[in-house]
Order: structure tokens, then C-alpha cells, then sequence
């Protein structure tokens, strides 16, 4: 018995939106992880990106639990001798609310080139609207 193996030509994509408003941000990076890797699909194979799109809306209105807000930090660095940059969480939830959930959401996938291009599927907003009207994309409901 064989093993089916899914190829490229052959994978058909879906859009799908989060809500993430009131929802802790954990929660909504792996269920959205989950879907851009595909597993969700009987189809999944590894090394094929299968997944959908996800659209990801209201990301300023993504929970925190505990007191991540004060202790989470976030690092990034230019490069360059003395160019960390530190911030905490409730500095990224209101002036950088994108990149957060993108970097938790990326931080779930695959560290190579089929993660990257898994990431290339991932659309984020802060508000309750996207430019994705057209693809006709379903709500999913994260607990």
C-alpha cells in the first residue's frame, strides 16, 4: 500500500478569516499556523505547501494573558554594533499590532523556504475589513 502524495499543480487553496478580537493571540497564530502548514486537509503533504490563506482582522483587539503585557518582550536588531531594539508587548499591541501576530504566527511554521513561502499567505489587519472580498473567504470560528 502506498502512501498518496500530493503535487503542487494539484492543490486547491481556500480563504479563510480570523477574528481575533477578545481571542488570546496563542490560540490564533497556531489555528492559523495549522492552516496555512495544511494539515487540516486529508491531502497534507510535508514537503508541499498545501495550506490556504488566512486573513487575520481586528489584530489590536488580540488578548493577552497574565502580565505579558509588562513581561513579554520582543527583540529585533539592525545589524549594526548597539542596534538591539527591545520592546515590550503593550508596546507592540498599540503601535505595532501587525507585526506581533505575524511574528507569532511565523514562529510556528517551518524554518526554511517552504515556510516562507507558507508566510507569503498570511494577511494581517487591524481593523474589521479586508481587500479580500473578491476570494469569497469563510470565517472560522477560534475558541
Amino acid at each position: 500500500m502506498t502512501s498518496y502524495m500530493q503535487k503542487k499543480e494539484t492543490v486547491e487553496r481556500k480563504w479563510y478569516v480570523i477574528d481575533a478580537s477578545g481571542v488570546s493571540l496563542g490560540r490564533v497564530a497556531s489555528k492559523a499556523a495549522h492552516i496555512l502548514r495544511g494539515k487540516h486537509k486529508a491531502t497534507f503533504t510535508p514537503h508541499i505547501d498545501c495550506g490556504d490563506y488566512i486573513i487575520i482582522i481586528n489584530a489590536d483587539k488580540v488578548k493577552l494573558t497574565g502580565n505579558k503585557l509588562e513581561d513579554k518582550k520582543y527583540y529585533s536588531h539592525s545589524g549594526y554594533p548597539g542596534g538591539l531594539r527591545e520592546r515590550t508587548a503593550k508596546e507592540m499591541v498599540e503601535k505595532y499590532p501587525v507585526e506581533m501576530v505575524e511574528k507569532a504566527v511565523k514562529g510556528m511554521l517551518p524554518k526554511n523556504r517552504l515556510g516562507r513561502q507558507m508566510y507569503r499567505k498570511l494577511f494581517v489587519y487591524t481593523g474589521d475589513t479586508h481587500p479580500h472580498m473578491a476570494q469569497k473567504p469563510e470565517m472560522l470560528e477560534v475558541k
